[in-house]
C-alpha cells in the first residue's frame, strides 16, 4: 500500500512563504503549525 503524496495549490504555498518571510516564523514553526490546521477537519 503506497501512501499518497500531497499537493498544495499556489495560494497555499504563497501563505506559508508569507508566514516566514513577514511574521518571523522558521520553517518547522510554520510545519507545526499547519500540521495542526490539517490535522483538525480528520478528527470530525
Amino acid at each position: 500500500m503506497t501512501r499518497r503524496r500531497r499537493q498544495f495549490d499556489a495560494s497555499f504555498k504563497l501563505e506559508v512563504v508569507r508566514m516566514v518571510r513577514d511574521q518571523g516564523l522558521s520553517v518547522s514553526e510554520v510545519c507545526r503549525s499547519m500540521e495542526r490546521a490539517w490535522l483538525r477537519p480528520s478528527w470530525r
